[in-house]
């Protein structure tokens, strides 16, 4: 149905009643499920928290982010927003900058110190928790929200995973890191690091737990045999940037090459720079479409002097010299060597040829299945073939993101805390999506994007400072006004002022409207001019 299909009807009267409407439809006032909220993996309520910074309640804003996400500072950070690629603003302008907003949040948090409070309710059971990612502090984080008692025991020296040891502090400080893994700390989530988990039913026995959720995290880096006179100088990425970010200093030279087209080789080259590298070349053998490095990423690498060859693969390395020959794509779009080869300079090779989960612990765990690919096989509720075992992050199929590791740590408490109960997850119908065309444009004036303030390029590569910087108070609140509140009603006024016949109904603010029925005619006025899409009109026969 679209905004046109509205039968404009009569009022009818007769002598023994005063005039009332004769419709075939009637308005309601709707909720749909805004775009945002549908694209974050994490479940997010986006709009509802852009409201409040809209409105200037901050702490509010936060305490309904960390609902779902207790990351807020680190997502603003290292998210790549999948939210803004499914705004119905860049339809009009520009995306509204959800991330940028988050980490306002998360930034002002740390601030003025705000705090959880501890679960009022203790269940008496006890979950275990191995590996401290992103996953794996959601879950324990939402498990002790929970009322369970919950101990995280990982094999790294400090907790965070790959946020800690993957990403670079330019990206993510670490300061940042510490401060939102100390709050799940204050909680009461015990945090065990350097220990390794070798006998999962093991340490499950001996530890009374009840449950356990593993999310290990993707450390291994996959290898390709390159002939090379010196194979000590070629490293591979997971361990080049875990050494970076464990205080080293590997000797690179002057020349590094990167081997791969993921957001690891570009993280690497940008590292190699920062460490001395005149010059840092990524070698992918596919085309820039076809790379699964965001595009940023590889903007922000090219920015800071990192040179990027497609269509090539390396094919020998006898430093400095590397040889690499020239790919073509075939018919269906795959990568088909050429035979034309080329000469390069490098001192080092880093290989970025992506990431295996080290789940050998779990082969001896009774009725656990892997894929493949060596990832683990879990069901709807994140549970694997073993009672009480669940799963989540980078172990299993699925898109290798922060985002998307702390979506399954939330998944999977929910779930976890249901099988403890007995219970299951009740299902909760999802409303329809507000799509753009379901809006109404003429309201929404222009309102070009707030950008973060960033670093010169040729600032950055000379240490690991922060390269973008946060919003001010100001510009949060004029970016959080940018969302078009898509599918829910704002209480604009719009539906009130429309109506011919009074029928609206203002309950005062933060309450909405009502329909007097006795009043509307369907005239649709209502639902013609709503900006947001919340009134539908619905036939009078149900």
């Amino acid at each position: 149905m679209t905004r046109r299909d509205v039968t404009r009807l009569p009022r009818l009267a007769d002598e023994h009643s005063r005039a009332g409407p004769v419709r075939s439809r009637r308005p309601v006032y709707v909720d749909l499920l805004p775009p945002c909220n549908a694209g974050c993996p994490a479940g997010e309520n986006i709009q509802a928290w852009l409201a409040h910074v809209e409105a200037g309640r901050h702490e509010e804003a936060w305490r309904a982010l960390v609902v779902d996400n207790p990351l807020p500072a680190i997502h603003g950070r290292v998210c790549y927003h999948p939210c803004e690629g499914a705004c119905n603003r860049a339809e009009l302008d520009s995306a509204v900058s959800i991330h940028s907003v988050e980490r306002f949040l998360g930034d002002l948090a740390m601030e003025r110190g705000w705090a959880l409070p501890s679960p009022p309710v203790r269940t008496g059971k006890r979950v275990l928790v191995v590996g401290a990612g992103p996953s794996g502090l959601s879950a324990a984080y939402h498990l002790v929200r929970l009322g369970h008692e919950v101990e995280i025991r990982d094999a790294g020296s400090e907790p965070g995973g790959m946020m800690r040891y993957g990403i670079p502090a330019y990206r993510l400080p670490r300061d940042v890191l510490g401060a939102e893994l100390e709050r799940i700390a204050a909680l009461g989530v015990q945090i065990t690091s350097g220990h390794r988990v070798e006998d999962l039913a093991d340490e499950r026995r001996q530890g009374s737990f009840d449950a356990v959720f593993v999310a290990v995290g993707a450390h291994l880096s996959k290898r390709v045999d390159i002939p090379a006179r010196d194979a000590g100088r070629i490293v591979d990425a997971v361990s080049f940037l875990r050494s970076v970010a464990s205080g080293e200093r590997p000797s690179i030279g002057r020349r590094v090459a990167v081997y791969g087209g993921g957001n690891t080789a570009m993280d690497a080259a940008r590292t190699a720079r920062r460490l001395g590298a005149d010059e840092a070349l990524v070698v992918y053998r596919r085309t820039r479409a076809q790379m699964p490095a965001h595009e940023e990423e590889a903007e922000d690498a090219e920015r800071e002097g990192v040179r990027i060859n497609w269509l090539r693969t390396i094919t020998a390395f006898d430093g400095p010299t590397l040889t690499v020959e020239t790919m073509e794509l075939d018919e269906e779009g795959f990568p088909r060597p050429t035979g034309r080869f080329e000469e390069l300079a490098a001192d080092t090779v880093i290989l970025a040829l992506g990431q295996e989960t080290d789940s050998t612990f779990l082969r001896s765990v009774p009725g656990v299945e892997f894929t493949p690919d060596g990832t683990v096989v879990v069901s709807q509720s994140m549970m694997t073939g073993c009672p009480g075992v669940f799963a989540g992050g980078d172990m299993v199929p699925a898109e290798r993101t922060v985002t998307v590791g702390v979506g399954h740590g939330k998944k999977a408490a929910r779930h976890s805390d249901a099988w403890l109960r007995g219970a299951e997850v009740p299902g909760v119908p999802k409303h329809e999506v507000a799509v753009f065309d379901l809006l109404n444009l003429w309201y929404f004036g222009d309102a070009p994007r707030r950008l973060q303030p960033e670093v010169a390029p040729e600032e950055r590569v000379a240490g690991f400072g922060e390269v973008l910087g946060g919003l001010s108070v100001e510009e949060a609140g004029y970016e959080a006004a940018r969302c078009l509140s898509c599918g829910n009603c704002f209480e604009c006024d719009g539906c009130l002022g429309a109506c011919p016949e009074d029928a609206v109904i203002k309950l005062g603010v933060g309450h909405r409207y009502r329909f007097d029925y006795q009043r509307c005619t369907g005239c649709g006025a209502c639902f013609e001019q709503c900006p947001v899409h919340a009134i539908e009109m619905v036939s009078e026969r149900g």
